[in-house]
C-alpha cells in the first residue's frame, strides 16, 4: 500500500484519455436499487474511498481532464492538491438520479467553496468548469489541458524532494478540518443509499437510458 510504502513520497492521481471519470455504470445503479447487500456494500466501499485518501500519510495530486463525475470526482476532489484542465467538467449528478448527494459533498464541498455555492451547484445538479472550479475555490490550480499533465507531475514532484515528514504531518493536521465531518459524511452517504431503495433513482436511471429528463413525483417523501 503506498501509505506502508516508505520509499514513496507523493501520489498522482490522473486518468489516460479524455474523461477523468464518467461514474458509475447503469448495471451498477440499476442493482443499486435491487438489491439491499449492494446498498450496504456500496456505503463501505464509498466510505472507504474517501478516508482511505484523507488518512493516507503521503500528499497526493489529482489531474483532472475531461469529465469528472461520481466516486472519480469525489477521488479528485479529496486529494490534498486537486489541478485541473480549464476545460474540464466537474459535476456532481446525484440529484439529478435522484438520491442524495452522499459520496463526498458533504465532506468538503461547503469547506472548499462555501454553503451557498455548494448548495446551488449539488441542489440543482450544476456543472462547473475547471476554470470556474478554481475560481470557486474547488481546485487549486485550472491549468490549459496541454499543461495538465506537467503541472501536475511538477508539483508531486516538488512533494517528493521536500521534507517528508514535515509535509505528512501538516496534511495530517489539516486534514483533521475533513475528519470533523466524518459523522455528516457517514449520514449523507447513508441517505444517499437510502434512496437508492426509493422511486426516483428509478425514474433517474430511466431518463439516462432514454436520453429525456427525468419526471420525478411532484410529492416530498416527508
Amino acid at each position: 500500500m503506498v501509505d506502508r510504502d516508505r520509499e514513496t513520497l507523493a501520489v498522482l492521481l490522473c486518468a489516460s484519455g479524455k474523461t477523468f471519470s464518467a461514474g458509475g455504470s447503469f448495471e451498477m445503479v440499476d442493482n443499486l436499487t435491487r438489491s439491499f447487500d449492494e446498498r450496504a456494500n456500496m456505503w463501505r466501499e464509498a466510505r472507504d474511498l474517501i478516508f482511505n485518501i484523507i488518512n493516507c500519510s503521503k500528499p497526493i495530486v489529482s489531474a483532472v481532464q475531461g469529465a469528472a463525475v461520481g466516486a472519480g470526482l469525489a477521488a479528485a476532489l479529496v486529494c490534498d492538491i486537486p489541478i485541473v484542465a480549464k476545460t474540464a467538467k466537474l459535476v456532481d449528478g446525484h440529484v439529478r438520479l435522484g438520491v442524495a448527494a452522499g459520496d463526498h459533498a458533504a465532506i468538503i464541498w461547503p469547506l472548499l467553496c462555501g454553503m451557498a455555492k455548494a448548495k446551488y451547484h449539488l441542489l440543482l445538479n450544476e456543472p462547473v468548469t475547471g476554470e470556474m472550479a478554481e475560481q470557486l475555490g474547488l481546485v487549486a490550480l485550472a491549468v490549459d489541458e496541454s499543461e495538465l499533465q506537467d503541472k501536475a507531475l511538477d508539483v508531486a514532484t516538488r512533494l517528493a524532494d521536500g521534507a517528508p515528514a514535515a509535509i505528512q504531518w501538516t496534511k495530517y493536521t489539516l486534514n483533521n478540518w475533513l475528519r470533523m465531518m466524518g459523522p455528516t459524511f457517514d449520514a449523507s452517504l447513508a441517505l444517499e443509499m437510502l434512496g437508492f431503495s426509493g422511486p426516483d433513482p428509478q425514474e433517474g436511471l430511466a431518463s439516462f437510458r432514454e436520453r429525456r429528463p427525468p419526471a420525478f413525483p411532484r410529492k416530498a417523501p416527508f
